[in-house]
């Protein structure tokens, strides 16, 4: 995988939680806490938008897991995928760093919010 790894540089007026709100983001609907309540926030932001994606590909495989045995097969691959995504970007929020996801993350950065 090649992904993309900077130390977040905070700018004045950065606060220190930011890192705790862009790890609460990737928690499924929680993406919405980092991206409504920390807009002067580009590091939350980010990883806000990360964990929209994410939501949004885990919806999608939640609506392809009614196909039979195929799409119950991708629902658990695909699952265990974005879990591990998860993770990382929890990891990596509360580092500080402005990862972007493989795969996914160029989405994220095409989101205008």
């Amino acid at each position: 995988m090649n992904t993309k790894e900077t130390e977040y540089i905070p700018p004045q007026g950065d606060l220190p939680d930011d890192r705790l709100f862009a790890a609460i983001g990737y928690l499924g609907i929680l993406c919405l806490v980092p991206l409504l309540l920390k807009k002067d926030s580009a590091f939350a932001q980010h990883h806000g938008k990360q964990g929209l994606v994410i939501l949004l590909a885990w919806l999608v495989l939640w609506v392809g897991n009614i196909i039979p045995i195929l799409g119950q097969i991708v629902w658990t691959l695909g699952t265990l995928a974005l879990l591990i995504l998860i993770i990382l970007g929890m990891i990596n929020a509360l580092q500080g760093k402005m990862w972007e996801m493989p795969f996914l993350g160029k989405y994220a950065k095409d989101l205008k919010i």
